[in-house]
């Protein structure tokens, strides 16, 4: 549960929320704008179907667009398509980048922890600390 609160954080951070939710809207709007727009497009459907694949870059050419206000649509729509596809490597390497931060404070602050209470530890605790600490030398 922790997991997904983070990626929702990053999501309203990143704010690829509005992004994802823009791009349906446009979808939808640039559906209906190409289904009225192009002779050759006779159903929403079509449209829908010619606009998800325009925008994704897809374009399997079953549909074309003839005119030039569909084919302006199509371009704005491609570029919308191709910006909000690269936003999503970006909000999952930031949220990894984040996951790993907190794993990290989260063992320093037990290392730390138990660093405060050396006195109360056992031998074989100690040693587990003296093993991190070497392992942490080795790495830097």
């Amino acid at each position: 549960m922790r997991r997904i609160s983070l990626l929702w954080k990053v999501v309203r951070i990143t704010h690829a929320e509005r992004f994802a939710v823009g791009y349906v809207l446009l979808l939808f709007l640039v559906a209906v704008a190409v289904w009225l727009a192009e002779p050759s497009i006779t159903t929403l459907a079509d449209s829908l179907w010619y606009c998800f694949a325009a925008s994704t870059t897809i374009g399997f050419g079953d549909f074309v667009a003839v005119t030039w206000g569909g084919r302006i649509l199509t371009v704005l729509l491609a570029l919308y398509g191709i910006f909000v596809v690269a936003l999503v490597p970006g909000v999952m390497v930031n949220y990894f980048i984040e996951f790993n931060k907190i794993r990290y404070n989260e063992s320093l602050v037990l290392f730390m922890d138990q660093l405060e209470h050396l006195d109360t530890l056992s031998k074989e605790e100690l040693r587990e600390i003296s093993a991190k600490v070497r392992n942490f030398r080795r790495k830097s």
